[in-house]
């Protein structure tokens, strides 16, 4: 007998009888099919789209007969391959010499995670887990109280009527009143969430946040071939259409003092104009201004490995990334956002900064747009509400360049949400032009050999006529479609978790700046005569984010010990850093110390071996089993 046999890739036929085993046909199968097909993986199944499939190699012993398979049945046919085709492929890059570039070297500074279609998680609202802050939030009904109108309520105190009942946070006339240009993330989910899951009626729910998706789907339902042998509509993604997000997920950057930008800016001060960039490390608080809002609160800056110039920045490479993250995560931080300079200093003394970003010109080029949504695509944002169980991201971007005034001034921005997909999805790229976005040519991508596909992108502006019209996005637009706006500020009451900023900022080698075990030693002393952490006054002197950096780079401390520091540098508990100092680690440190505290500066800057002075200190010292 015939049987029909149907997959992704097409059809075939083999001739077969009642009682051959299944499992021999296995090799006539993989002959249709491509070759980096796993074989175990490869199943047969009566119904499309894998219903009640089963491997082939399992069936062993099992006869056509036996399943019921007569002439002329139709069997689908379900596999997996070794290598997933991505969403188009690319040529070998070239450098400037002509030679090609090897596949480890061509990569990008800030990594995307897999552009592979996010699958869809079951009952996000059980399995997903939010950062406490979403939780409490979730958990206030963030209704605006008003207080009683004197003039329109005609009831008791103890009566509400329209004039004074209380608005639900997304209320536009509220927010206009108290010029809020977008909702907060939590308001605009109480504006979904309300108008798609209606609980009087006792429906099933529905997850009301889902993220855009602007790539080819490599898992069609259809059944054919993964893009570029095969699409259709199911799989395709559909036009874009570029409008002003509503919504911004994060509402406030707070830098807990202002000695933290001022420190940062000294780099720009000491290096005659070069430009600077830094990551921000904080957490995340309820912004009472704005309903339900977020703030990111900035407890440091990190400065990594990076060449400066006059005209940007370029990233090095920054080998104690993951170290660096750690010790933030001990100190109960994380990283927020990325900070970097565009200053030039003007012929005018009596300003400090030219004004280069303003509305006639940019706020944020298109290059740092995409730099922006890179760093929101790599830290997103955990959601029970999102049928993905992710959505947007809490990764700020700020900017400190010179403001109309002429003076320096920050700036605080996020990409949206469409813009980190059309990043994800390669749609866009940089212009020379630093206030338009160029969308990628698909002709121009085949000539060179990448077969893509690229969607319509379309947006809406008034012309000349105040008319309200749809223009092409093709061959570029205007980046104010991808930017939100924050705000940002200082507390009135400055309570920073880092009480010091005086030690060396690292990666400043190149002016002069360097941190060395006898500048640790002079901070930790602290005007006494020995390293006393079971002092208020010693206790401040280690909470400085760039000891407790550099610290963790000599490797004297245990992982325990590290975690014992960072409390003690942030919560100024003397009782803490007294237990501290009776740690084997401890007295490690305090000894190489010890040993720098008489010894003369005789070497060049720099030149003090720390390990040598580790290995006479510490010879017959009992380490605890270190």
């Amino acid at each position: 007998m015939i049987l029909r046999f149907q997959s992704r890739e097409g059809q075939f036929r083999l001739n077969v009888e009642h009682d051959t085993d299944i499992s021999s046909i296995l090799p006539d199968v993989l002959e249709k099919l491509p070759k980096d097909v796993i074989t175990s993986s490869v199943s047969i199944s009566p119904k499309p789209h894998g219903a009640e499939s089963r491997p082939i190699q399992a069936l062993k012993g099992v006869t056509f007969g036996r399943l019921g398979l007569t002439h002329g049945t139709q069997v689908y046919l379900e596999f997996k391959q070794d290598t997933p085709i991505a969403n188009g492929h690319s040529v070998p890059a070239n450098k400037l010499n002509g030679k090609d570039v090897a596949p480890e070297e061509d990569v990008s500074s800030v990594a995307i995670p897999s552009t592979t279609a996010p699958g869809l998680v079951k009952n996000p609202w059980d399995s997903v887990v939010q950062s406490p802050l979403d939780e409490r939030l979730d958990q206030q009904d963030g209704k605006i109280h008003r207080k009683l109108d004197q003039k329109m309520c005609r009831h008791g105190p103890k009566g509400m009527c329209d004039y004074c009942m209380p608005l639900e946070p997304y209320n536009k006339d509220y927010l206009a009143e108290k010029k809020i240009k977008h909702l907060s993330y939590h308001s605009y989910l109480r504006k979904l969430n309300q108008g798609k899951n209606k609980y009087q009626s006792g429906s099933s729910y529905m997850p009301p946040l889902s993220e855009p998706y602007y790539r080819v789907n490599p898992n069609c339902p259809s059944g054919h071939a993964p893009f570029p042998k095969g699409i259709c509509t199911k799989c395709q993604p559909s036009a874009i259409t570029l409008q002003a997000q509503e919504y911004r997920m994060v509402d406030h950057v707070e830098f807990a003092s202002s000695e933290i930008v001022n420190t940062f800016l000294n780099a720009w001060r000491n290096s005659g104009g070069a430009q600077r960039i830094g990551f921000m490390y904080g957490h995340y608080e309820q912004y009472e201004v704005v309903p339900l809002g977020t703030k990111a609160v900035v407890e440091a800056i990190y400065e990594p490995p990076q060449d400066d110039e006059i005209d940007g920045v370029t990233l090095g490479d920054w080998d104690n990334e993951a170290s660096i993250d750690e010790i933030a995560s001990m100190c109960g931080l994380q990283r927020v956002g990325v900070i970097f300079t565009d200053l030039t200093r003007p012929d005018d003394p009596s300003q400090n900064a030219v004004c280069k970003r303003h509305i006639d010109s940019f706020y944020l080029s298109s290059l740092e747009i995409i730099f922006a949504s890179r760093f929101q695509a790599k830290y997103s944002r955990p959601s029970k509400w999102s049928e993905t169980g992710q959505f947007g991201s809490n990764f700020v971007t700020c900017v400190v360049s010179g403001d109309e005034e002429g003076q320096i001034a920050i700036s605080a921005y996020q990409a949206s949400n469409a813009a980190t997909e059309m990043v994800r999805a390669d749609i866009v790229e940089a212009s020379a032009e630093p206030n338009v976005m160029l969308v990628q040519d698909e002709d121009e991508e085949n000539d060179i050999g990448r077969v893509r596909y690229i969607p319509e992108v379309f947006y809406r502006r008034i012309n000349e006529y105040g008319r309200s019209v749809q223009e092409n996005a093709k061959p570029s637009f205007p980046v104010e479609y991808l930017l939100i706006t924050l705000t940002h500020g200082f507390p009135v009451e400055t309570a920073p978790k880092f009480v010091k900023n005086a030690f060396a900022i690292e990666n400043r080698d190149h002016m002069g700046e360097l941190q060395e075990p006898r500048d640790l030693q002079k901070e930790l002393r602290a005007g006494a005569n020995r390293v006393a952490l079971d002092t208020p006054r010693g206790v401040l002197a280690v909470s400085d984010f760039h000891i407790l950096c550099y610290i963790r780079g000599l490797g004297v401390l245990s992982k325990d010990e590290e975690t014992l520091l960072c409390q003690v540098a942030t919560t100024h508990d003397a009782s803490l850093g007294a237990a501290l100092m009776h740690t084997p680690g401890w007295l490690t440190l305090a000894a190489i110390l010890e040993e720098l505290k008489d010894r003369p500066v005789k070497r060049g800057v720099g030149d003090i071996d720390v390990g040598s002075v580790l290995a006479k200190r510490a010879k017959g010292l009992d380490l605890g089993g270190r």
